[in-house]
C-alpha cells in the first residue's frame, strides 16, 4: 500500500511540471502583464486547490490503509485460531484445493507405479526360469522392490501431505452422514400406505454374499425409483428368524406388504404402487442407474474424494443394510475381544471348495502371503519401526490353516476353525454359518489390506464395507484374480489417455486417445483386457494407457 502511495505521488509531481510546463510554452502566456498576472494567481489558485484535494485524498487512503491493516491482522489471528480448533486444517483453502484434477493425477500415479511394478516384476520372474542368470534377476528383484516400496511411502506422504488426509476424512464422513439419513428418511417415509414400495425377495438360490448383493440391487434400484424398500426374508435358507436375526429392521414404520406387487421389468417409469423385483440377470432392458452408476448429485464430490466411486457408494449401502442388532453386536464385540483382534492387519480371504476349477483357479498360499509381505515392508518403511505382522485369515479349508501356522511362524493369524468347518459346502446353510460368515466378512473389513480374490463375493463385500473406514481405501487391496465387478452390472468401461500400437503377435489391440474399452480384466503383469468400442476388437492393452470412467444417473 505504501508504494503504491508512493507511485501516485511522483505521478502527481510529474502532471503538475507538463502543466506548468504548457502554460508558460502558450500563446496566452505572450499576453499584457496585467492579464497575464490575473490568469497566473487564478492557475495559482487552481493548483492549490487541487493539492489540497489530492493530500486529502492520500490522507483518506493512508487512514483506510491502517484500517485495512487492522482488519488483517484481527483476520490473521481468527484464522490461526480456526487452524488450531480444527487440526491444523486451513479451512479458508478447503474450496480451493485438492482440486478434482490433483486428487485424479495423485491417484493415476499411483496406479501407474503399481501397473509398472506389476510389469517389471513379470518381466523379472520370466527371467528366473533361466537357471544361469537366476541368482542374479533376484538381487535386481529385491533392489526392485524395495526402490518401489520407497515410492509408495513418498507418495503416501504426498497423499496426506497439508492435512489432505485429515480433509478426505471429514469430507468422507459428512458426505456419508448425509447419504446415511437419505436412506433412513426413504425407508420411514411419513406415511408407509401412500409411500410406493419396492417388494425383494432374500431367498435368491446363492451364498450369503451373492444374497446381500441381491439386496444391494434392490435397495438401489428402491433409492433411484424413490420408493421404499421391503425385504422379504420369511423362509431363509440361512436362518429361520429371517434377516433380523443378526440385522436391524430396514425400516422401522414399513416392515410388511400384504402383495406381491407388479413384476419389475426395468421400467424406471412404472406407476404401480408395489413393484416385486426379479434377481438381476433377469432385466434384460437395464435402467441407466443400475451398477455401476452413482447418483449425479454426488459426483462430483466422490470424484475428488474416492479412486472408485462406486465401491465407495456401495460401502454406504451395505453400511446401512448390515447395521447389526443388539444381539449380534454383543457377538461381534465378544469375537473381537476374545480373538486379540488389532490394526496394523492384513485380511487375507482363501475360498476353495465350490470355487475352483468353476468361478476361480486355484491359488496357493504363499501366493497370498507374498503380497502380506509386501503391504507390511512397506507399512514397516512408512513408519520407521517393525510391527507385529497380524493376519486375520478367513477360508473354508481348514487345511490352509494348518499350512498358517506351520509355514509361517514370523506372523500372528487370527483364525476360527469353526467358521470355516461351517462354511463347507455340507454346514454352509445353517444359522451357525450365516455368522461364520457375517463375522469373516465383517472383520476382513476392518484390516488395513486385503488379499484375496475378486471372484469371490465374500472378497467383495469385505472391499465394500471396507470403504466405510477410510475416505479412500480403494487401494487397498491385492486380487489375485479379478478386477473389481457387479454381478448384472450395466458396464465397466475405461478411457484411452495414450495412443497405443499393438504387437498383434502378443494379442494386443490398438488405442486412439479418447477410445472406450469395456475392459474384461486386469492381468495383474502391466496388461489388462477388453474390447475397443470403436473397432470392435478385443485383446490387451497396457494398463497406464487408460483411465476409469465414472458413470452416474
Amino acid at each position: 500500500m505504501k508504494q503504491s502511495l508512493i507511485n501516485f505521488s511522483i505521478f502527481f509531481v510529474i502532471i503538475w511540471f507538463l502543466s506548468l510546463w504548457y502554460i508558460l510554452s502558450s500563446k496566452n502566456f505572450i499576453q499584457p502583464k496585467k492579464q497575464s498576472a490575473i490568469n497566473d494567481q487564478n492557475e495559482v489558485k487552481l493548483l492549490q486547490q487541487r493539492i489540497k484535494e489530492v493530500n486529502k485524498q492520500l490522507s483518506n487512503l493512508e487512514m483506510k490503509n491502517k484500517q485495512n491493516e487492522k482488519i488483517i491482522r484481527s483476520l490473521n489471528d481468527q484464522a490461526q485460531l480456526l487452524y488450531k480448533k480444527n487440526s491444523g486444517i486451513n479451512l479458508s483453502y478447503l474450496d480451493k484445493y485438492p482440486s478434482a484434477n490433483f486428487e485424479g493425477l495423485r491417484r493415476k500415479i499411483f496406479d501407474d507405479i503399481k501397473d509398472l511394478a506389476f510389469f517389471v516384476k513379470n518381466k523379472l520372474l520370466m527371467l528366473k526360469r533361466d537357471s544361469s542368470v537366476s541368482k542374479k534377476i533376484s538381487q535386481i528383484e529385491q533392489n526392485f522392490q524395495d526402490r518401489i516400496n520407497l515410492l509408495f511411502v513418498q507418495i503416501g506422504n504426498l497423499s496426506n501431505s497439508d492435512n489432505l488426509e485429515e480433509w478426505r476424512k471429514k469430507e468422507s464422513e459428512s458426505l456419508a452422514l448425509k447419504i446415511q439419513k437419505n436412506f433412513y428418511d426413504l425407508q420411514n417415509p411419513s406415511d408407509c400406505e401412500k409411500q410406493k414400495k419396492v417388494v425383494c425377495d432374500l431367498n435368491k438360490s446363492c451364498g450369503f454374499g451373492c444374497q446381500m448383493h441381491h439386496v444391494m440391487y434392490c435397495f438401489i434400484t428402491s433409492y433411484f425409483l424413490n420408493r421404499t424398500l421391503i425385504l422379504d426374508s420369511t423362509g431363509w435358507r440361512y436362518n429361520p428368524n429371517g434377516y433380523e436375526a443378526y440385522f436391524m429392521p430396514l425400516s422401522e414404520k414399513c416392515t410388511k406388504i400384504d402383495q406381491y406387487g407388479v413384476e419389475w421389468n426395468g421400467n424406471k417409469f412404472e406407476t404401480a404402487n408395489v413393484i416385486h423385483l426379479p434377481i438381476i440377470d433377469e432385466i434384460t432392458n437395464k435402467p441407466e442407474f443400475f451398477p455401476l452408476s452413482i447418483p449425479k448429485k454426488y459426483m462430483n464430490s466422490l470424484k475428488r474424494l474416492h479412486g472408485d466411486p462406486f465401491v465407495w457408494w456401495a460401502g454406504q449401502i451395505l453400511s446401512y443394510l448390515m447395521r447389526f442388532n443388539s444381539r449380534f453386536s454383543k457377538v461381534v464385540q465378544d469375537k473381537r475381544e476374545k480373538s486379540g483382534f488389532k490394526t496394523p492387519c492384513v485380511g487375507v480371504h482363501v475360498r476353495r471348495t465350490d470355487k475352483v476349477g468353476t468361478e476361480a483357479s486355484f491359488h496357493p498360499l504363499s501366493e497370498y502371503m507374498k503380497h502380506v509381505k509386501e503391504y507390511f515392508d512397506i507399512y514397516d518403511l512408512k513408519t520407521s519401526s517393525k510391527n507385529k505382522r497380524t493376519v486375520y485369515l478367513a477360508t473354508d479349508d481348514l487345511s490352509v490353516m494348518e499350512e498358517a501356522k506351520k509355514e509361517y511362524s514370523n506372523y500372528y493369524f487370527i483364525m476360527d476353525e469353526i467358521n470355516a468347518q461351517t462354511a463347507s459346502l455340507n454346514n454352509r446353510y445353517s444359522p451357525e454359518s450365516a455368522q461364520g460368515v457375517i463375522l469373516d466378512i465383517y472383520f476382513l473389513s476392518q484390516c488395513n489390506f486385503l488379499v484375496c480374490t475378486l471372484s469371490s463375493q465374500v472378497c467383495r463385500m469385505a472391499y465394500e464395507i471396507q470403504q466405510t473406514i477410510y475416505p479412500d481405501a480403494s487401494w487397498r487391496f491385492r486380487s489375485l484374480d479379478d478386477i473389481y465387478y457387479f454381478g448384472g452390472q450395466l458396464r465397466n468401461n475405461v478411457e484411452a489417455v495414450l495412443d497405443h500400437e499393438p504387437n498383434h503377435g502378443l494379442g494386443e489391440i490398438e488405442l486412439k486417445k479418447g477410445d472406450l474399452i469395456g475392459i474384461a480384466g486386469n492381468h495383474w503383469d502391466g496388461y489388462s483386457k477388453g474390447k475397443n468400442l470403436r473397432t470392435q476388437e478385443e485383446g490387451l492393452f497396457p494398463s497406464y494407457k487408460v483411465k476409469k470412467i465414472i458413470d452416474s444417473f
